[in-house]
């Protein structure tokens, strides 16, 4: 069994990346600029876009916050990624999600400028990701992608089955999978809740990716020997024993199904730190355009 390290991989990124941008700055060329809107004050979206501002500084990025009321009408939250989209300075900028109820996230996604999309869920993205044309992938797909490339998992010909249909993870790691490219050239079976059979499906899978957000749901008897798990899943469950009261875990039992796979991501340390990485490519790749 080997452990798919996302924190060392993605420090690795961030190195490749600072050294370009050190480079870009030698030249005076322009340094590139991610800015994000937070709007309320959700503990763990806060903790998240603070990551990604110290992401930032570490690779030598400008980056901006733009920080929002949980009781901005959505009129105002479209007029500010407009602004964002006539800024020039600005190369890619996102909107932290969940949003308020009152605010339709669909709406909000399709009025950022997709070449400036580095969350890559503008519907222009998607449709460049599904047809395998030049576009900003998704943050934690693409993150995933990477850890797999950089730790040379064999996918030709592998059944990978996908436990979860969200447009965020889910449905487009079906479509990279599956696509005619390394990593991909899988076999690939999407799995949701009407899904029948689960279990079963679970078992032959070769490479097995979930994301539902449901701690400790695959369990060792619902995997064969020799598996590869990226566990994308990410919950708080309460423990005393810890200073925090809390400890992170994922959708995958680790301690029971870990000792069956070939590769296994953990968590945390695994999916996450991927995701800030790939959002600094994508980034990158923004400034360069």
């Amino acid at each position: 069994m080997q452990i798919l390290d996302g924190k060392k991989t993605s420090e690795e990124i961030k190195l490749e990346i600072k050294a370009e941008v050190d480079e870009i700055r030698r030249k005076g060329g322009k340094i590139p600029h991610l800015a994000a809107i937070l709007v309320g004050s959700n503990g763990a979206s806060m903790t998240y876009v603070n990551s990604k501002i110290k992401d930032c500084e570490e690779v030598g990025f400008k980056s901006s916050l733009i920080k929002l009321s949980d009781t901005v009408s959505e009129k105002e939250l479209l007029r500010k990624i407009r602004e964002l989209n006539a800024d020039e300075d600005v190369d890619g900028f996102i909107v932290q999600l969940p949003l308020p109820q009152h605010i339709e996230e669909k709406k909000v996604i399709k009025t950022i400028k997709p070449e400036k999309d580095v969350d890559g869920f503008h519907p222009e993205n998607v449709g460049k990701m599904a047809l395998n044309l030049p576009g900003f992938l998704p943050a934690t797909p693409y993150g995933i992608i990477q850890l797999l490339q950089r730790y040379n998992v064999d996918t030709t010909g592998k059944h990978c089955v996908v436990v979860g249909r969200s447009h965020i993870v889910g449905l487009p790691m079906s479509i990279l999978m599956g696509r005619n490219a390394y990593p991909g050239n899988c076999t690939v079976t999407l799995t949701h809740s009407r899904t029948v059979n689960f279990k079963e499906i679970c078992r032959s899978a070769d490479i097995l990716i979930v994301a539902l957000g449901k701690p400790n749901h695959i369990t060792a008897d619902m995997v064969k020997d020799g598996v590869v798990i990226v566990d994308v899943g990410i919950t708080r469950v309460p423990d005393t024993s810890k200073k925090a009261g809390y400890r992170i875990v994922g959708d995958v039992k680790f301690d029971e199904v870990a000792p069956k796979c070939l590769f296994i991501t953990p968590v945390p340390g695994g999916v996450g730190p991927m995701t800030r990485a790939s959002l600094l490519k994508n980034t990158l790749l923004a400034s360069k355009r």
